[in-house]
């Protein structure tokens, strides 16, 4: 089968289109015809993706693509609860190819009103989002959500899920465009900037009172300013590095007198059975909202298959609003 690989090219991420034998799913996995996959930043930065373990080399090369969605080829030993032709979408192990395997815990079936490549740009950001905004974030009716970096895939999905939880929208891009284009998902305020000057207008979009949850998709050159635009009490999700500024100063006297939560979602070291919870707590909480219609991924845009390369650039130029998808197929 053609398989994409990446691989480091100092700070850069490259795609290699391999041929290479079609997995085999072991015991509680599908293997999955892929007709579509989205791509995500996290994968695609050296020191993140495809560096696999802190303080080690960088990996000479990866199977690409951590999400997909298809129809399923075969199952392997144990797995009951899918059957070969049926269409699903989930966390994949190289999703960047004509077949890849998933675990039968972390597949879910795909709306009917669902195209390939809405499906494709659905797993990762909405599962991450419901982890950081429901099951660690517990956001509420009524509360101020702060999204940094709001029009990547992650941020827009927050923006979405927010709304449906009747919680009121602030984000920062340093497009005036996309802003405009967010406020007709809901984003109730956005604030123009790539930097760290959005405090200010954080407090005065809340009456003075700050966010009750934030999302920094940014990185560590916004990190301080994320607990200056804090809440007492609030909560503060770390999810991206789109600066590259993996390390940042806390300021103690706010951590301690605001009382406020710190926490990352990363899945790099959960287990299969951490994760299926998630995928759980998504098929319960959102899954429905996006079935009915009410949240509709975004899709900037879709390269065929051929053209991934092509697509790596256009990510890595954040031109885009939302999910960048390939098209694999059918």
């Amino acid at each position: 089968m053609k398989a994409y690989w990446i691989r480091p090219q100092g700070d850069r991420p490259v795609v290699e289109l391999r041929e290479t034998p079609s997995p085999e799913p072991k015991a509680g996995q599908v293997l999955v015809r892929v007709h579509a996959a989205s791509l995500n930043r996290g994968e695609l930065i050296v020191r993140h993706g495809i560096h696999a373990t802190p303080g080690k080399p960088a990996a000479e090369a990866k199977p690409g693509g951590a999400e997909c969605a298809g129809e399923v080829e075969r199952v392997g030993a144990g797995v009951t609860s899918l059957a070969p032709g049926d269409r699903v979408m989930g966390r994949s192990a190289g999703g960047f190819a004509e077949f890849a395997l998933m675990d039968a815990r972390e597949a879910v079936p795909v709306p009917a009103r669902l195209s390939w490549e809405e499906a494709a740009a659905i797993p990762l950001v909405f599962m991450v989002v419901h982890d950081m905004l429901i099951a660690q974030g517990r956001l509420r009716a009524g509360e101020w959500l702060l999204v940094t970096g709001v029009s990547s895939g992650v941020g827009v999905a927050a923006v979405q899920v927010g709304k449906l939880l009747g919680a009121r929208v602030i984000g920062t891009s340093g497009s005036a465009e996309k802003l405009a284009r967010l406020k007709a998902l809901g984003l109730d305020v956005g604030i123009r900037t790539r930097g760290a000057d959005f405090v200010d207008a954080v407090l005065e979009a809340t009456g003075g009172r700050g966010a009750d949850l934030i999302v920094n998709n940014v990185g560590g050159t916004v990190f301080d300013a994320c607990m200056r635009a804090a809440a007492f009490q609030g909560r503060f999700a770390t999810v991206g590095y789109l600066d590259g500024v993996m390390r940042s100063e806390i300021d103690i006297e706010a951590l301690h007198t605001k009382r406020l939560h710190l926490f990352g979602v990363s899945n790099k070291l959960r287990d299969a059975a951490q994760r299926a919870e998630t995928v759980r707590g998504f098929v319960a909480d959102v899954l429905p909202a996006i079935a009915d219609g009410r949240i509709r991924p975004v899709v900037d845009r879709v390269f065929p298959f051929a053209e991934l390369p092509a697509a790596v650039a256009c990510m890595e130029s954040s031109a885009h609003l939302g999910k960048i998808v390939v098209r694999v197929s059918g």
